[in-house]
């Protein structure tokens, strides 16, 4: 069975968004794996940004454009022709999506629209992974988790936009790419960690900004429940849908992905894991939280991917969190990055099977 490195090496592989946080971490994957990697997306959100510490603009193909200008972005794809497409572009942040919600939908429905139509016009592209989220499912706070096949229908206009991007997906194949056989699935994964993300309102980047100012941690929602896992889980397992379905189109679907159940924990547990491996008294305190609707409870079933691609998660979420404060903390020391974040996927792709 060939393996993900031997697939991806020479391909064609566009990833939009790739100036974000798991864009960036996606990109350094596929140059490690040899493929040809073009990005297309805003200019990094964040100062600092992961993308430009990674010298990725110098490294990779990479286009500054907004998703929602579909003419740029089909002169783009005209140009580049791809093989394999990661749709990571969009509006991101739950607090942020209640201060513009038209942006978000904007960017995350009409993104995907803009993306798919490319698709459909296109005579080069045979597969697609659509990255959606956890949060598209109708959130009932119920203690077990979410199946592919439960209802969507996110609360908060970022979740909300990510439901649409499914219904939106789901129009496109069943109108237009069933029928010219191209493979597209979405992915909904859960809460990410690792070094490198400089996202406002997220709580690992707000413990690491905390202890850089000398600061207690404060935690808006100490006691909500989600699936955290770090960065390569998720990608690793975009890259092997993508794979797969390459290689046959019957793999085609929805499908979560997140860590085991006992990965599941609170923001509090999670903050206190933290304290423990950064060290130097680092704690947190709780402040009341006056801001708008949060999920409490969410948790993810993730038996379909597991028993269709014999996948599993390699790292807990105490790896997780150890390898973020690793990269961190060298970070923090030698303002270098490459090196670390290298060593990090070789070594992730060392603790299993990629297949």
């Amino acid at each position: 069975m060939m393996e993900l490195k031997d697939f991806y090496k020479g391909k064609k592989v566009l990833v939009t968004g790739h100036t974000g946080f798991k864009g960036s971490w996606l990109c350094e994957i596929l140059l490690y794996m040899g493929a040809d990697v073009v990005g297309y997306a805003l200019e990094p959100s964040t100062k600092p940004a992961l993308f430009d510490m990674l010298n990725l603009s110098k490294k990779i193909t990479s286009y500054i454009g907004d998703i929602r200008d579909l003419d740029f972005f089909q002169e783009v794809f005209e140009k580049e022709k791809p093989e394999i497409i990661f749709h990571l572009a969009a509006q991101p942040i739950v607090l942020e999506s209640y201060k513009n919600p038209v942006y978000t939908y904007e960017t995350n429905v009409m993104g995907t629209v803009n993306l798919l139509e490319c698709v459909r016009l296109s005579d080069t592209v045979k597969s697609v992974v659509n990255v959606t989220t956890d949060k598209v499912y109708q959130n009932n706070e119920w203690c077990y988790g979410y199946r592919e096949n439960d209802r969507l229908n996110g609360f908060d206009p970022y979740s909300n936009s990510k439901s649409c991007s499914e219904l939106v997906t789901s129009s496109y194949i069943k109108s237009f790419l069933a029928d010219a056989k191209i493979p597209v699935s979405t992915c909904r994964a859960g809460n990410v960690i690792g070094g490198g993300d400089f996202s406002p309102n997220r709580i690992v980047p707000d413990c690491v900004r905390a202890m850089e100012d000398g600061k207690e941690i404060v935690l808006r929602n100490p006691n909500s429940t989600r699936p955290y896992q770090h960065v390569l889980e998720p990608l690793f397992a975009y890259m092997t849908v993508a794979y797969k379905q390459y290689e046959n189109y019957n793999f085609a679907s929805e499908y979560n992905i997140g860590p085991d159940e006992k990965d599941c924990i609170t923001t509090g547990t999670l903050a206190t894991l933290f304290c423990n491996i950064w060290g130097n008294n680092a704690k947190w305190v709780s402040t009341e939280n006056n801001g708008p609707h949060e999920a409490n409870f969410l948790k993810l079933d993730c038996s379909k991917i597991k028993s269709t691609f014999n996948w599993k998660p390699r790292t807990s979420v105490k790896n997780a969190i150890e390898m973020t404060i690793e990269w961190e903390k060298e970070r923090i020391a030698t303002q270098s990055v490459e090196e670390i974040t290298q060593k990090q996927i070789k070594k992730f792709i060392e603790m299993g099977e990629l297949i």
